[in-house]
């Protein structure tokens, strides 16, 4: 079983050892029979030192607080005995040196015949994340532990983010919406890239440009690249530019996006709609922060910031093999996720107040508030749009209004949503509990975790888990 496994790694051993993530195999007995450089180089084993050598016993002896972790509960040795893949966070491997280094890895089973003859562990040194998220977490600590003593400067801040983002049709006064906020708040005093995640219509790109008009790059340009609006040779070309008659039609010289960036910021909207081409060519980029024009062969260096949006579930899309996952950790360091309107009700009367008062002033009208019919439709619809599509109803029903208190005609919306029942709740609470669970990696506590985001104490949470039946999925990668 050992030559076995060994033939199936000495098959892919090209590229296994060029990959940047460390990986190991083991034969049936849990002995490791291959070891990449990328491994070695983070672990400080060489590979000679630990072929045929029980891995284990070597840097995976101990948890992260120094207590003995046995062999026997090892998750890459369990996927040996039963054949399931498993997707770990939250340990760590243990250096040459006695030095640790948090760790995520994936374990998946290989087969030939229908018999498992080995496993593969395929993982990756997730330091400068917990680095990030351990600065995040002492940051919010430090601004909720001033929020009694500095509340008038708290309330200030809330008030000046709350009037620019009126002016773009954009307030609240909910839980999430504060959060949001603050989250803006924090991250714009860094130099961290941003992933906003949330439905269409809800306002990604006005957090993206919050994030950078409060960023020490406010000065420069923010330029904005709608990532599903070319092709994959026109958008190499748009965000790289490109040499005069590198190809047909290229008559002049052109700076790409990139380049007008620098020292800016550049904010790639709809980014899960980007082909595995582009994708490997922005990741250098993000990576290296230089680039080549098309046609050209100049080495062009830029010091730009990186904000990315999009409606789609990029970890979902990491599994189905349509987005990179070296790609997707270089972009997800923060992530900001807006919840759609219809779970943010107490957010739709401001919001109303600030659109009507927008669009007196462009349609010259008089309105002086919504009705308090239209406004229970309003709570009671679901808004597949968003804030989008709440403003256009606005808009539409403002036009045709001749009184100065606005009567939405129902026709506007879309059929309203029926009253749910008991069974229903609990399932929407179960499937919005775990769309925020995935949102945070399944992280429940911490200041980044789901708790967090939910507004919940994380005992409340983890009760509210364990009656609602959900748990952590396990992703089954085996072939």
């Amino acid at each position: 079983m050992s030559n076995n496994i060994k033939q199936y790694l000495a098959d892919s051993d090209l590229l296994l050892n060029a990959v940047g993530e460390g990986i190991y195999g083991f034969d049936l007995q849990g002995n490791a029979v291959f070891i990449n450089p990328a491994a070695s180089a983070m672990t400080g084993w060489d590979s000679n030192e630990l072929l045929g050598k029980n891995i284990h016993e070597y840097h995976h002896h101990s948890h992260a607080d120094g207590s003995h972790y046995p062999a026997s509960e090892c998750n890459i040795y369990g996927t040996l005995k039963d054949g399931v893949s498993r997707k770990v966070a939250g340990e760590v491997f243990w250096r040459k040196d006695g030095s640790s280094f948090p760790v995520e890895y994936t374990t998946t089973a290989v087969y030939k015949d229908g018999q498992i003859i080995g496993t593969v562990a395929v993982f990756r040194d997730v330091s400068e994340q917990h680095a990030a998220d351990l600065a995040l977490r002492k940051a919010l600590a430090e601004v909720q532990n001033l929020t009694n003593e500095l509340q008038r400067e708290n309330t200030y801040l809330i008030s000046e983010l709350q009037q620019q983002w009126s002016g773009e049709g954009l307030v609240g006064k909910s839980m999430s919406f504060q959060q949001l906020l603050q989250q803006v708040e924090v991250v714009a005093k860094t130099d961290s890239t941003v992933l906003i995640l949330g439905e269409n219509g809800t306002g990604k790109e006005l957090v993206a440009r919050n994030v950078h008009r409060l960023s020490p790059r406010c000065d420069s340009a923010l330029v904005k690249v709608n990532c599903a609006a070319f092709t994959d040779n026109l958008l190499e070309s748009e965000l790289f530019g490109h040499e005069k008659g590198a190809f047909t039609g290229a008559i002049d010289k052109r700076k790409g996006r990139f380049e007008i960036a620098d020292k800016g910021t550049i904010f790639l909207d709809e980014i899960g709609e980007l082909s595995l081409s582009a994708q490997s060519k922005l990741l250098r980029v993000l990576q290296e922060q230089e680039f080549e024009r098309v046609g050209g062969n100049k080495t062009i260096e830029v010091d730009i910031r990186i904000i990315a949006a999009t409606n789609r579930d990029l970890s979902k899309m990491v599994e189905e093999g349509t987005f990179r996952m070296d790609l997707y950790y270089r972009l997800n360091v923060f992530p900001i996720a807006i919840l759609p309107l219809r779970e943010r009700v107490e957010d739709i009367e401001p919001l109303c107040q600030t659109i009507i008062t927008k669009l007196n002033a462009k349609l010259n009208k008089q309105i002086k508030a919504i009705s308090n019919k239209s406004l229970k439709a309003f709570k009671a619809y679901d808004w597949p749009g968003n804030v989008r599509e709440l403003q256009n109803v606005l808009e539409h029903e403002a036009i045709l209004s001749k009184s100065d208190i606005l009567n939405v005609n129902h026709r506007s919306l879309r059929p309203v949503r029926k009253s749910i029942k008991l069974g229903s709740m609990e399932n929407a609470e179960r499937v919005h509990i775990m769309a925020v669970l995935d949102q945070c990696s399944w992280r429940v506590g911490g200041a980044t975790g789901a708790a967090s985001v939910l507004m919940l104490p994380e005992s409340t949470l983890r009760s509210r888990m364990k009656k609602l039946g959900i748990k952590r999925p396990l992703i089954n990668t085996a072939r």
